[in-house]
């Protein structure tokens, strides 16, 4: 191929890649997701049952997206993979195809479709994204329609139809507008005088445009609704975002840096009490807030020495100090078969909360696993990736209860026991100082726990369904693995789609930024995001909706499916009826 053949898949890939990056998190401007797709289009016309061609030109379109968008990769397998530089670039390259396989699947199977049925072409686009979203793999899971849920009134018809009902609208819309007057402008500029007369052609197009303001009906419908609704109470909830360390190869005294960052945790969970007269009922802490360490005392963590007694009576004190339930994020482990050898030793991503007497209760360990980073599929390739840790998943999937008790007034409470106090007394002997503030607890509701890359897959969080009905979701992550980028913006406008589809409010706790607090629109409360690599605290009152499971609890993809079986079943009897 001479270099004027690379100039049409080129400049089309670089369409996709600056309209879908530029219409994703953190720059959110959705309108122009419905131009995004276009290069795809130009693309299969021009290289129409070429299918050699149309392979490469999406995996050069995934290579051009991924560079756009998700950049930061690069970042995270330096940083949380420890892989130099000259093998961090292949590794992105590669993975950009392998996890983005959507794109040449899309090419080749919307051509394959052209061909065979010759007519309804922005149904077939609609129709071959939805099924490409459903069977292509991705491990940091995007969709087409999450980024369509940038607009707020779209956004709310993923309670029915999912987060990929609203790909599906996207394409077919999209198409609509391409084939109408796109066409000509991306073919050549002498034909935009043609454009006035494809008005004239919009009798074609009723179907498009009825699908079109059904959604936005039903969005605006559900809007108004749920705008409507208001929280029976409101959970007082104090996020510490302490800014933890990732690691200590920079040469960086562990002990120092640890006890700087409880230190930090401990004056953030003061000021922030001291921000509102009201009592605090709930402080989350994030994933890895403090890194390495458990707070659960037994065998397994104890030898090799897991279990810190000062992180232990940090986490009970700030309990009792506030008088508040406190959900913080451990290392735990188990033996398996209760055989007690180092080999047999398992770890969990785990988080805990204490009540409002620092009893510990209920865990949550990790369920969904983020591969390459907490585990790697084959043994061998731990040697290649030291860092990456070795966890267990979890097998919970039970809510996490939370508690509130007869609160004393400050003037009743002891003086408070500081972090620095615990270089001198134990944990039994911070209990003791705190015993005469333990009263009878109850229990008020639970929410629904979520760590890290969990929130963003939806089908897993549905599995949460047969649990009961959370009062709010809790998330906490970490995502100083990326750095100061993207990801952390990426990762939360797809975290906050959860919230739409149970109509449940959410924390979002993180290590670094950026933490936030979603209401039952999906939308940003205060519009108030936290500051990257900043250590601080955010507070917000949690509203609790008193709602039903939604459609899409009860019935997860359900119309997605229905799409693709009724399209299905009608491209089978066009082609077959055009064979005989």
């Amino acid at each position: 191929m001479n270099w004027k053949s690379w100039i049409f898949p080129i400049t089309s890939a670089l369409w996709v890649g600056v309209f879908s990056n530029y219409a994703f998190a953190p720059f959110s401007n959705a309108i122009l997701v419905w131009l995004a797709p276009w290069g795809l289009f130009y693309l299969e016309s021009r290289y129409r049952g070429q299918w050699k061609k149309l392979f490469w030109a999406g995996c050069l379109v995934a290579i051009v997206f991924y560079s756009f968008s998700f950049n930061w990769i690069i970042y995270m397998t330096v940083v949380f993979g420890g892989f130099p530089m000259f093998l961090a670039l292949p590794i992105f390259f590669i993975s950009a195809i392998i996890l983005n396989l959507w794109f040449p699947f899309f090419l080749m199977l919307f051509s394959f479709l052209i061909i065979k049925v010759k007519k309804e072409f922005a149904w077939v686009a609609g129709f071959v994204c939805l099924l490409g979203e459903f069977v292509t793999p991705q491990v940091f899971p995007w969709y087409w329609g999450s980024i369509v849920a940038g607009h707020e009134t779209l956004a709310q018809t993923a309670e029915i139809m999912s987060i990929y009902g609203l790909s599906f609208l996207l394409f077919v819309v999209s198409y609509t507008m391409y084939s109408w007057w796109g066409r000509d402008i991306l073919l050549s500029p002498a034909r935009w005088k043609r454009i006035p007369q494809r008005f004239r052609l919009l009798q074609k197009l009723y179907l498009p445009i009825a699908l079109f303001i059904i959604f936005y009906v039903v969005g605006f419908s559900l809007y108004v609704k749920w705008n409507n609704v208001v929280p029976s109470r409101y959970v007082d909830t104090l996020v510490i975002q302490p800014n933890a360390p990732l690691e200590f190869r920079d040469g960086r005294s562990v002990a120092e840096t640890i006890n700087d960052l409880m230190k930090r945790i401990d004056e953030l969970a003061v000021q922030g009490k001291a921000s509102s007269p009201d009592p605090v009922d709930l402080i989350v802490l994030p994933e890895s807030g403090v890194p390495f360490f458990s707070a659960h005392k037994h065998s397994a963590t104890i030898s090799p020495p897991m279990y810190w007694d000062r992180y232990d009576s940090l986490m009970f004190l700030l309990a009792n100090r506030l008088q508040s339930n406190i959900f913080f994020n451990e290392l735990d482990a188990s033996f398996k078969d209760n055989i007690r050898t180092r080999a047999n030793r398992r770890l969990y991503n785990s988080s805990t909360l204490y009540d409002p007497n620092g009893e510990r209760k209920k865990s949550y360990q990790k369920v969904f696993l983020l591969i390459f980073g907490e585990y790697m599929p084959f043994d061998w390739m731990y040697a290649l990736s030291p860092q990456t840790g070795r966890f267990e998943p979890g097998k919970s999937l039970e809510l996490i209860p939370y508690y509130s008790k007869e609160r004393k007034l400050d003037s009743e409470l002891p003086k408070p026991i500081s972090y620095e106090d615990t270089l001198n007394i134990g944990k039994p002997d911070v209990e003791n100082y705190y015993s005469e503030l333990k009263t009878p607890t109850t229990e008020v509701g639970k929410f629904l726990p979520l760590i890290c890359y969990e929130v963003i897959v939806p089908e897993f969080v549905r599995t949460f369904r047969d649990s009961g009905n959370p009062d709010f979701f809790v998330n906490v992550t970490n995502d100083k693995w990326y750095g100061v980028s993207a990801e952390t913006f990426q990762h939360g406008d797809l975290a906050r789609i959860r919230s739409i589809e149970w109509r449940k409010w959410m924390v979002r706790s993180t290590n670094s930024g950026s933490s936030f607090f979603v209401d039952h629109l999906g939308r940003i409360v205060d519009n108030e995001f936290s500051a990257q690599e900043a250590s601080l605290f955010m507070r917000k009152k949690v509203g609790v909706v008193d709602s039903e499971q939604t459609f899409y609890v009860k019935y997860g993809n359900l119309l997605s499916w229905m799409i693709l079986l009724g399209l299905s079943i009608r491209y089978g009897f066009i082609y077959w009826k055009k064979r005989k």
